[in-house]
């Protein structure tokens, strides 16, 4: 594996091997989530690339971005068990040169939900990724489910500026409890990580009302957000029925659609979701992956069988 830190760079490398790049843009501190992208990258093309950028103008709050977990070589070891076969690791000089004013804008579909609670958020997230495939030129990138809207919004992106891109979504990895992986995990104490499995826990009680034939988005809002306003510890923000498409409030599982939380668990700020895709009209829950193992971020040593298992979670 090797690691570059300019996009000339970069693309030289991809250039000595034939087949589709796939590119998984990260922003380090990685998960088991990130690495089931790289491993279904890795399945899927010839050459793995991985980026590895905090990227500041996502962030709305200074203090979280001053506090996002920073352990480079620990990424890079992780990357490389996971079968990344190069790192981009660019300076902030790289990704917004001197005098740097251009940014990616959407309308709408960054409007509701993490939008209206992080202000600016879209806008950076848009930005960084417009820079990464145009410098990196990948043939796919991967991204995971969890991270629904952003999801959206990447797909709406590269829709609208025609990049010859396809964008993959993958599964949202879970751990053994059902709680999702996430880097913020790790500053839950114990009492607070107990609450956090609420998002979780209200999510999974909508789906087995959409399983069982209930399409009725306010009934599915109300019952996930339910869940998270009875838990003590637990301040909700949202539980929204939205398009998969558009990332827009809708009223009915009528079209594949996600329902999305977020919540505050003391100082910490967790999102989740669940995807419902219609198949002979009946509703099909994508409840994500759950590991059998303990996860990489709070144990980075890689077990034998560090897998994910091979099923959804029930």
């Amino acid at each position: 594996m090797k690691v570059v830190a300019t996009f000339a760079r970069a693309r030289s490398e991809s250039s000595k091997v034939s087949g589709p790049i796939g590119l998984v843009p990260t922003m380090g501190s990685l998960h088991d989530g990130h690495l089931s992208l790289i491993e279904e990258a890795r399945r899927e093309c010839s050459h793995v690339v991985m980026s590895l950028y905090i990227n500041a103008l996502q962030f709305g709050d200074i203090e979280d971005f001053e506090r996002y977990p920073r352990d480079l070589e620990r990424d890079l070891r992780l990357a490389a068990s996971a079968g990344a076969d190069l790192v981009f690791v660019p300076e902030d000089s790289t990704m917004y040169p001197e005098g740097d004013v251009s940014r990616v804008s959407f309308k709408g579909i960054s409007e509701i939900m993490e939008g209206s609670f992080r202000p600016g958020h879209f806008e950076g997230v848009g930005t960084v990724v417009v820079k990464l495939l145009a410098g990196l030129q990948p043939d796919r990138a991967y991204f995971g489910r969890k991270d629904a809207q952003q999801l959206a919004v990447v797909r709406r992106l590269v829709r609208d500026l025609a990049f010859p891109i396809r964008i993959v979504g993958c599964p949202t990895v879970r751990e053994k409890d059902g709680l999702a992986l996430s880097s913020r995990n790790l500053r839950l104490d114990p009492k607070c990580r107990e609450s956090a499995l609420a998002l979780s826990r209200g999510l999974f009680e909508a789906a087995d009302l959409a399983e069982s034939g209930e399409i009725d988005g306010p009934i599915l809002e109300r019952t996930a957000m339910n869940v998270m306003a009875d838990t003590l510890g637990v301040e909700p923000e949202y539980a929204t029925l939205a398009d998969q498409i558009n990332a827009v409030r809708i009223s009915h599982v009528d079209r594949p659609a996600f329902l999305a939380v977020a919540a505050r668990i003391g100082r910490v700020r967790l999102i989740d979701n669940i995807h419902l895709e219609l198949v002979e009209r009946s509703v099909v829950v994508d409840r994500g992956l759950r590991l059998s193992h303990k996860s990489v971020l709070y144990d980075d040593a890689m077990q034998q069988d560090g897998s994910l298992e091979n099923r959804r979670v029930s």
